[in-house]
């Protein structure tokens, strides 16, 4: 059964044969790997300097090569000129259509020794010998950096049994192949190995460019997912006030009736069910938190820590300076959270990318809105390599954007870095005391 198998792949290996040379050598578009996005340019895009020695090698050759064919070889000078410009024009084509500029090579070299059998001196060198062989090289060679490897193996073989049947058979010589054939062989397999290369460096440039991608999406999550766990201790805290005078207000009033009571339960249950699925949403959020308990249900800080932040800067050598203009005045928890977050991965970035600068941030209370910007000089040296994901702009976007406000980042024109938010600021509503309510 083995031996059966493997008969029929060979059969089947031979009769596609003719449909891979067909569908492999007759085109005309070239099979070019995909374009890089590196820096360094590829090899295509220096084709027309390329083009320009190859256009000067190429009038030489065709003066030459029109003396030999038209007297040496007996062509006559129409058909001598012919012969040599499509010879000598194959390397120049080769750049933009090789395959076709391969044909037109391999056919030239058969017509001339076609023509020359019979007609030229015993001791006349052919040109798979002569002129020939460096023009095929060039040829085989710029044809295997723009096709694939499979292809400019066929077109050696197809080359090397040309010239081996023009050697014996047109013209009856039987000199030695193994210099012809060895810089064919050479031309292609140097252009199949820079191809190679240059398709290896391609992939590892478009993976890496997919892994930068993906750590900047995880970026995003994480830092979505720790807004999400911050929040989550803000609407907690008013869920449970909710519940609780929900759960009082019944007792505040004379003689209630069983339709208030009613809705106060429900209002209750619901506030009670809102704050269990936050529970359970929290949970997922941390089930790969490694901060310990402590720190996971620590109050979330404010502005009012701003102080204890901007003196945590300054004992690591960063010279800050803090200017608050407008009315002080407390803010919703989420705008609050967000605006000491913000102010927190700027200063980090700061001390990260700026050392030795001297930093200034500006808290400004607005009827509207809270503007927060922080401004550093230019750094005194060059920042140390940061270990970390390079991604807290998006951090600080993030938080902006979810409170519908506005950051814009950007350097400044003496060489140092300024960041400013622009956060909506909603003023929160006290919560009712009870005592008021009382009759």
């Amino acid at each position: 059964m083995k031996r059966g198998n493997r008969a029929e792949r060979l059969v089947a290996a031979v009769r596609a044969v003719p449909r891979n040379l067909r569908e492999d050598l007759w085109t005309t578009a070239g099979d070019d790997p995909p374009a890089s996005t590196a820096r360094r340019p590829r090899w295509l895009d220096w084709r027309p300097a390329i083009v320009v020695p190859l256009l000067l090698a190429a009038v030489v050759l065709l003066a030459v090569d029109t003396n030999r064919y038209a007297f040496a070889y007996g062509m006559g000078l129409p058909y001598g000129i012919l012969v040599a410009s499509l010879q000598s024009a194959a390397p120049v084509a080769a750049l933009y259509r090789p395959v076709p500029a391969w044909w037109v090579s391999t056919g030239t070299m058969v017509l001339v020794a076609y023509h020359a059998a019979g007609r030229i001196a015993p001791f006349t060198p052919l040109p798979w010998y002569q002129s020939g062989l460096p023009l095929q090289a060039a040829v085989l060679f710029l044809a295997a950096l723009r096709v694939r490897p499979r292809i400019a193996v066929e077109m050696l073989v197809i080359s090397v049994l040309t010239g081996l049947f023009i050697n014996a058979v047109l013209a009856g010589r039987f000199n030695d192949a193994r210099f012809p054939v060895a810089v064919l062989a050479l031309s292609v397999v140097v252009g199949t190995a820079l191809r190679g290369r240059q398709v290896a460096r391609t992939e590892l440039v478009a993976q890496e460019e997919l892994t930068a991608g993906e750590r900047a999406r995880r970026t995003v999550l994480e830092e979505r997912s720790r807004i999400a766990r911050e929040l989550h201790d803000v609407v907690a805290h008013h869920m449970s006030v909710i519940s609780i005078q929900a759960q009082v207000a019944p007792h505040l009033a004379d003689n209630p009736s069983d339709e208030l009571k009613e809705n106060l339960r429900g209002i209750r249950q619901n506030a009670v069910e809102a704050l269990t699925e936050l529970r359970r949403v929290l949970d997922v959020l941390r089930s790969e938190d490694a901060l310990s308990d402590g720190a996971r249900h620590a109050p979330q800080p404010s502005l009012d820590r701003l102080g204890e932040l901007v003196g945590n800067v300054r004992g690591a050598g960063l010279d800050v300076s803090v200017e608050t203009t407008g009315e002080s005045r407390p803010l919703s928890p989420g705008v609050e959270l967000s605006a000491f977050r913000i102010l927190q991965e700027a200063l980090s970035n700061a001390m990260r990318h700026a050392p030795g600068a001297a930093v200034r941030v500006e808290v400004r209370y607005r009827r509207h809105d809270l503007t927060l910007r922080v401004t550093n000089t230019a750094p005194d040296g060059p920042a140390p390599p940061s270990a970390g994901t390079g991604h807290g702009l998006l951090g600080m976007r993030e938080r902006a954007t979810m409170l519908g406000g506005e950051l814009a980042t950007g350097p400044t024109p003496d060489g140092g870095y300024e960041v400013t938010a622009i956060l909506p600021a909603r003023t929160p509503h006290p919560p009712a005391d009870p005592a008021e309510d009382t009759p």
